[in-house]
């Protein structure tokens, strides 16, 4: 990784566990000063003195739900005097079952992290990077940002959000020499499954794997699908006709739904 250009700071949001852990301690290993944010103050704890002492990097920690109003301005004046040249926005969570059946206090908390706090985030750390002149931005958005998913219903148009946003703002932000990448993960093995709800089955990725084809993609492609099948899934919804391609992808979430949310 080159470090003059993204570091000697980065944030990482989300940090606590699956793909945000794995992005931190990746960083970390690159020499890269950290500034972790997530809910769970015990585990960035953790996280922290663990990378600090096996890397002898600078990790502070700062215990944030993203999705309450005015705390991506907290983050971002909690981080004001630090040199950041990369942010991971990487916080974010999804539901499933069917919609009118889920509760609503839960989804709009889930738009306003997975979409309002992605925006504020891009948006004042983008300034920031534009300002420096050079610096990245991995927006973690997923392969259901694609495409309608029925029984996932707000959270695949949360993320379609994500990825549209991320790409539109990847070409405005070449000029000041930000790399913007957008991450799009299929099933992952992490505690996503879990908070949203699944039942599980399907096949899944480690969380290795795709931090490791983010940081290599970053500064030379604007969105990263990461494995082959959802690559060619995410290929086969520019074939199929919309609606068809609908039904097709609710044939495959519904077996991950529990019986009694389906």
């Amino acid at each position: 990784m080159d470090t003059l250009r993204y570091g000697p700071w980065a944030v990482v949001t989300g940090a606590s566990a699956g793909l945000g852990e794995e992005f931190a301690r990746r960083l970390a290993a690159e020499g890269l000063n950290l500034v972790l944010v997530a809910r769970r103050k015990d585990r960035l704890d953790r996280l922290a003195a663990e990378l600090s002492g096996r890397h002898g990097v600078t990790v502070r920690t700062l215990a944030l739900d993203l999705a309450r109003e005015g705390a991506v301005a907290e983050l971002d004046a909690a981080t004001a005097e630090l040199d950041v040249g990369l942010v991971v926005d990487n916080a974010g969570f999804g539901a499933m079952g069917l919609f009118l059946d889920q509760d609503l206090e839960r989804l709009e908390e889930m738009v306003r992290l997975n979409c309002l706090a992605v925006l504020q985030v891009a948006h004042r750390f983008g300034r920031r990077l534009a300002a420096r002149g050079r610096g990245g931005l991995v927006v973690t958005a997923s392969l259901a940002g694609f495409q309608a998913c029925p029984y996932m219903a707000a959270y695949g148009a949360t993320k379609g959000f994500d990825l549209l946003l991320g790409e539109a703002l990847a070409y405005e932000m070449r000029r000041h020499g930000v790399d913007l990448l957008v991450l799009c993960p299929g099933a992952t093995r992490t505690e996503f499954g879990q908070v949203a709800g699944s039942a599980g089955g399907g096949a899944s990725m480690e969380a290795g794997p795709v931090v490791a084809a983010a940081l290599r993609a970053l500064g030379r492609k604007t969105t990263r699908i990461t494995g082959l099948s959802n690559k060619v899934a995410a290929f086969l919804g520019r074939l199929f006709p919309r609606r068809t391609f609908t039904s097709l992808t609710a044939l495959a979430l519904k077996p991950m739904v529990p019986p009694e949310r389906r």
